[in-house]
């Protein structure tokens, strides 16, 4: 069996040692080499060619997202990143997200041993996915703020008419290459959309940075989703990470319910949770997105949609990073368009009747 070679690059040398430890465990994969700096990391990635490598984000002489940056530029290959659970850790997570790395994981900020340890597991099964995952070339540029190309608001490209959607509900469900798949599909909606409801694989300390940027970048309001609160046309509301969420109605009202929960599909916050309250509540108001993750959450949740009367669509293989999520959902029968992410925002305006109207926002 040929093992996934793993280059493990961290300015701790504990955090080496323990991460080296942790990949040897696994009988499917090994850590070739390990690296205290991205420089050292540049020319071990030359001489070993790895699968793929584990990156911290502060390390000294050059750090992790510019590596990064020129990596995936240069060399692109599968990078899971090591970053730290602080705001500023989530918000370069999200920059590293959106230059090419596959995954993340949380690091401890004490107890590393006891705390990398615990996470074990999460640590291998996104190596492995790494390993399989699409990668592509990285093509934006930055300038001096950090910002990249894409951190503007776009040319809309759709009018729905001035109508005011009260009575429909568009739900997105992903998991690995998923932020930037959201925000593909965000970023051409224009600002009378229906309300929309997400639930994005992500541990707690990351959802409210992704719904800040989204909402820098997008015509739509965007946030996190917050108990009790009316979820109205022209906003988005992320599923914040360690929660639960669903919809609710309240009179006339959709509602959002925001609740610890058991874990579904191993999974808090769970598509399958989202997307089966969006079958009971909204039914053939519905339109419901899958996008690219890992495994198979959402899916059954999906098909109940359809059996509702929703419209669904799902992004199709060659444009998925991890075609997990949206494979099982075809599988299930859930989807009416199989389509490429590009795609999927101009179908879901067509069928709420948008026209064609280029202006700038």
């Amino acid at each position: 069996m040929k093992k996934t070679r793993v280059v493990v690059v961290d300015d701790s040398a504990l955090v080496r040692r323990l991460l080296a430890e942790i990949i040897n465990r696994q009988s499917d994969m090994e850590c070739i080499g390990a690296a205290n700096d991205p420089l050292i990391a540049r020319e071990m990635i030359r001489e070993l060619n790895p699968d793929v490598i584990t990156l911290d984000i502060e390390m000294p002489r050059m750090d992790g997202i510019d590596f990064l940056g020129r990596l995936m530029r240069l060399r692109p290959m599968p990078v899971v990143m090591i970053s730290t659970l602080t705001e500023r850790g989530a918000e370069v997570t999200l920059r590293a997200l959106e230059l090419g790395a596959i995954d993340f994981v949380a690091k401890p900020r004490i107890g590393v041993v006891d705390g990398l340890n615990e996470l074990s597991c999460e640590i291998v099964e996104k190596v492995r996915i790494a390993a399989a995952a699409k990668i592509k070339r990285t093509v934006l540029s930055t300038d001096t703020s950090g910002k990249s190309s894409t951190d503007a608001r776009p040319v809309s490209t759709f009018s729905l008419s001035g109508r005011v959607f009260t009575e429909k509900i568009i739900a997105i469900g992903a998991s690995t290459g998923g932020t930037e798949a959201i925000k593909e599909v965000l970023v051409q909606l224009p600002a009378n959309s229906p309300g929309i409801v997400i639930t994005q694989h992500m541990p707690p300390g990351f959802t409210t940075s992704f719904a800040a940027r989204l909402n820098n970048l997008c015509q739509i309001a965007v946030q996190e989703a917050v108990q009790g609160e009316r979820i109205l046309p022209g906003h988005a509301y992320i599923a914040p990470g360690g929660k639960q969420f669903r919809i609710d109605r309240s009179g006339a009202n959709y509602v959002a319910v925001v609740e610890d929960g058991e874990l579904v599909n191993r999974h808090r916050p769970s598509v399958e949770v989202l997307f089966r309250s969006v079958a009971n509540i909204v039914g053939r108001n519905a339109f419901g997105i899958m996008l690219t993750g890992m495994g198979n959450d959402g899916a059954k949740a999906m098909r109940e949609m359809k059996d509702a009367g929703s419209y669904n669509l799902v992004q199709d293989e060659a444009s998925c990073i991890v075609f997990g999520m949206p494979k099982e959902a075809i599988a299930h029968g859930a989807a009416d368009e199989i389509l490429p992410l590009t795609a999927i925002a101009p179908a879901l305006l067509s069928k709420l009747g948008a026209s064609t109207d280029r202006y700038r926002i």
